[in-house]
């Protein structure tokens, strides 16, 4: 039997594209022999602070429709996220990142942990569900506990190395980001075939008309 094929994907926990990609990615896994390399990186807002004071004043509201519509198409539930994993405020200039971030660093390290594990993928699927698909104060209670159970991990597990290992999960991150360049994009979520990056949740059949042209077979 050949080896599986690989891919990786670089992805946020901040973007509502990359939740809104992550259960067709999930379904891949299970259906072909295929394995997705799970890339968490920092969202725009974390990289990039000023983005938000340099992007078109039109662009929000675009968003705002675009990102309601796709979920309602692709019949997911969504919300934008309370508490948002990157708290911003809406300032003259517009929207400003605040200085302290209680969410997206642990979120983002936990990740890198989960996919250290190999269940990467199922544990960004049912944390995102949690994020974005409507769930009120997602961050208390035992909320990501049991998401993390039902991707098959142990939360508890995952923020004790998370707290122990800061440093090193950190350089895992900062190696994810320098690798998301590396192949020639910047946005999340972008997913890399042999060097070709395919940005985008609306991409994802583009990529899979290009897995099935390296022999992708369903099992």
């Amino acid at each position: 039997m050949s080896e599986p094929l690989e891919l990786d994907v670089f992805w946020s926990f901040r973007s509502p594209w990359s939740y809104l990609a992550t259960g067709r990615l999930a379904d891949w896994e299970r259906r072909y022999p295929l394995r997705v390399r799970f890339r968490p990186v920092y969202p725009i807002a974390i990289r990039t602070p000023d983005f938000f004071q340099q992007v078109n004043p039109l662009w929000p509201g675009y968003l705002m429709k675009d990102v309601h519509r796709v979920a309602e198409f692709l019949g997911i539930p969504f919300q934008w996220p309370r508490p948002d994993p990157v708290p911003q405020d809406l300032r003259e200039g517009g929207l400003f990142t605040r200085e302290v971030q209680p969410y997206i660093y642990r979120l983002t390290r936990l990740g890198v942990a989960a996919e250290e594990r190999g269940r990467g993928i199922p544990f960004a699927d049912e944390v995102s569900r949690v994020i974005w698909g409507g769930t009120e104060n997602w961050h208390e209670g035992k909320h990501l506990a049991e998401a993390s159970a039902r991707a098959g991990l142990d939360l508890a597990e995952l923020d004790a190395l998370v707290e122990a290992e800061a440093d090193r999960l950190e350089a895992c991150v900062q190696q994810n980001q320098a690798d998301h360049q590396g192949v020639g994009h910047w946005g999340v979520p972008t997913c890399a075939f042999r060097g070709e990056p395919f940005f985008g949740q609306d991409r994802l059949d583009v990529l899979l008309w290009r897995l099935r042209q390296h022999g992708l077979a369903e099992r």
